[in-house]
């Protein structure tokens, strides 16, 4: 759970764009009682929900995270991650194939 959510800094964000609540839940692909968790402080947002965000206010995501509590991922570290994930993937299925190519022989 985020350590603090500034639900009138993101309802002050939705005003300025003439958003509601629910609009924001289908932005985001989540049933509205997400988005009221969300601005109660009883669901954290996760990384793909910074980035988003980011997009729609025009803030950096560092600004999302912060506002949205202290422990909410940052989607640049996340992206990191994903990356390396990815290579590991990758060597991992080049292994697989090396492995597949030996048993064969055998």
């Amino acid at each position: 759970m985020a350590l603090f959510f500034d639900a009138a800094w993101f309802d002050a964000q939705l005003a300025e764009r003439h958003l509601t609540r629910a609009m924001l839940a289908a932005l985001l692909g989540y049933p509205e009682a997400a988005i009221d968790e969300m601005f109660k402080d009883q669901r954290e947002l996760s990384p793909r929900d910074v980035a988003e965000l980011a997009r729609l206010f025009h803030q950096p995501p560092e600004m999302i995270a912060l506002k949205a509590g202290v422990s909410t991922p940052v989607p640049a570290a996340s992206a990191t991650v994903e990356k390396r994930l990815e290579l590991i993937e990758e060597r991992l299925s080049r292994i697989e194939a090396i492995l597949a190519e030996l048993v064969k022989r055998d």
